[in-house]
């Protein structure tokens, strides 16, 4: 099979700094902390009482009132960036065969706040007061659905669930569709909205959330020697893929071609990362592979950096080894963790972050991990701390990595 090549030729973004693809790159530059204390929720008793929150979002601008009674936050959040991303590309549906335009588009864990609203609404008045639309409004494939429902999709439709890797895994999926010729444009990313009092007592109590509560805009800072957990954050990242062939025979903007593709599994723990690295640098080397390049031509490297003690230097560990003897070419790559603005968005974190990556690739600027007020000594690589940084931008790899040893990596080539 002849390998076809694949670009983005659109994206749509909701996220804690902002809302739609311009606003959040502003936010991003301007090195902009998302994080504030909880609004959803009395957080007086958790330890953790802030979040990257979507503030000020209307979805009604967007979705009509049955739509906003009827779906998840997560799904409004999924439809609406799918629908920004497809007018980005400069969809015309009616003169679009739409049995060969496919959806695959995941959520981590799906409808968390109608779960706690449901079973609290359970609890207090028995089984009828569970709504009808509980388990459509809870399960993750629904935005997906929803996606497909609204706009006459009819190709290929799914969704991806590995936790922190779903939207790179989805968009991963989106790519081999497209290579095997099962569709003609296919719209992928993912999406999340967990801030609500299960999630935060969980991650919590695992001791997997920044309880700096006394200056939430400060908590999340990846590379940071006084790191202390991620900070949970929510939102929406979306893409439309197609052939290159495609996108220029329709007149549609090209972001960057998708050039390779790399997944693995750590088969370690269920929460833990390899220590080393291990299953991160096969994911890494295989996207490397697969696009035909070496890690010595990669510009940016947009790590999953969550902020936590032990996930950050094993992905540095894994980012060393990729580079193995290339000491000088590892000095040249810049690194960053844009979840130090976003927080952790969970199953949507790597399609913001790739829209990131793509968005540095259109303006030549590596965007910054803020917060780094005395970098770790073990993390001893090439940090783009607290400003973002002019430079040629022509390869940038993206990492995701889920609990239960999920690992996926995307390289974005420039055209």
């Amino acid at each position: 099979m002849q390998r076809k090549t694949i670009v983005i030729s659109g994206i749509g973004a909701i996220t804690p700094i902002g809302e739609g693809v311009d606003a959040y790159w502003e936010g991003l530059v301007q090195g902009k902390s998302g994080a504030v204390p909880i609004s959803g929720f009395d957080a007086s008793e958790y330890h953790c009482k802030f979040a990257c929150e979507v503030r000020n979002f209307d979805a009604a601008k967007y979705l009509d009132r049955k739509s906003l009674n009827r779906l998840d936050k997560y799904c409004q959040f999924g439809i609406i960036s799918a629908e920004m991303a497809m007018n980005d590309a400069k969809f015309h549906l009616p003169d679009m065969d739409t049995t060969r335009i496919g959806v695959v588009y995941g959520s981590g864990i799906g409808g968390m706040i109608s779960y706690d609203e449901q079973f609290r609404g359970y609890m207090a008045g028995g089984p009828r007061r569970v709504s009808p639309f509980f388990v459509p409004q809870m399960i993750p494939d629904m935005a997906a659905g929803m996606i497909s429902i609204r706009n006459n999709l009819r190709g290929p439709n799914y969704a991806t669930v590995s936790a922190c890797a779903t939207s790179l895994h989805a968009m991963i999926d989106a790519y081999m569709i497209l290579q095997h010729g099962m569709a003609d444009l296919m719209i992928c990313g993912g999406a999340e909205a967990s801030i609500t009092p299960m999630a935060i007592a969980g991650f919590g109590n695992m001791q997997a959330l920044s309880t700096r509560n006394d200056s939430p805009e400060t908590a999340s800072r990846p590379y940071d020697k006084e790191r202390d957990g991620f900070v949970m954050g929510e939102g929406a990242g979306a893409f439309v893929m197609e052939t290159l062939e495609s996108a220029k025979a329709r007149g549609a903007h090209i972001y960057a071609e998708v050039a390779g593709i790399g997944m693995s599994a750590d088969a370690h723990h269920m929460t833990a990362p390899h220590p080393e690295g291990e299953g991160a640098v096969r994911s890494m080397q295989m996207a490397l592979d697969s696009a035909g390049i070496k890690a010595e031509h990669l510009d940016y490297i947009n790590t999953h950096g969550t902020s936590t003690p032990l996930g950050d230097i094993a992905e540095v560990k894994s980012i060393k080894k990729l580079y193995g003897d290339s000491t000088a070419a590892l000095s040249k790559v810049n690194i960053s963790s844009t979840k130090s603005m976003t927080g952790h968005l969970l199953g949507a974190a790597g399609a913001i972050e790739s829209i990131a990556c793509l968005l540095a690739i259109k303006h030549q600027i590596v965007p910054p991990t803020i917060n780094v007020f005395n970098q770790d000594e073990e993390i001893d690589v090439n940090v783009t701390a607290n400003t973002p940084q002019e430079r040629s931008i022509s390869y940038v790899l993206n990492n995701g990595f889920g609990f239960g040893g999920h690992n996926a990596t995307l390289v974005f080539k420039k055209i």
